[in-house]
């Protein structure tokens, strides 16, 4: 099996389990709070945090499998040459965008957030390892888009 293969089995798994732990939290919390009648204090943050992974390791999957909502107009008009360099112009634009925004701009918030010591209110937890999650993401997609580029 290869790599990229190994990579979306292993986010496709952490993505099953990301998913599950937020179910679990949001009903812990309307137990909590319409049961019990005492809301708990760490459910929304946690809910939170998890969807933020989810939303990135999810768009870094979907990113492999091509996925991805697209604006087909002109890929469609346009013959089969035209079509492979208009996807990899794409996947170009993407990369870019990645590993400027995401790579970049993700680490150097991780990096931030690490030097300041900066910690979620209720949860306590260091938020440089809730934003690891923004190059992390970054790099898959990198990655997914420039195995596209070399297989096509």
């Amino acid at each position: 099996m290869g790599f990229k293969k190994r990579l979306e089995n292993i986010l496709a798994r952490l993505l099953v389990v990301l998913m599950s732990l937020m179910v679990l939290n949001v009903l812990w919390q309307v137990f909590s709070r319409y049961v019990l009648d005492e809301p708990s204090p760490f459910t929304d943050e946690l809910a939170r945090f998890l969807m933020i992974w989810l939303g990135l390791l999810g768009a870094a999957y979907v990113s492999g499998k091509n996925g991805h909502v697209a604006i087909d107009v002109l890929a469609k008009r346009a013959n089969a040459k035209n079509q492979k360099v208009l996807k990899r112009t794409v996947s170009g634009f993407i990369i870019l965008f990645c590993l400027a925004a995401m790579v970049t701009g993700g680490g150097w918030l991780v990096y931030t957030t690490y030097e300041l010591k900066q910690h979620s209110p209720a949860l306590g937890l260091p938020l440089a390892y809730v934003y690891v999650v923004i190059p992390l993401s970054g790099l898959i997609v990198t990655y997914n888009k420039v195995v596209d580029i070399i297989t096509d």
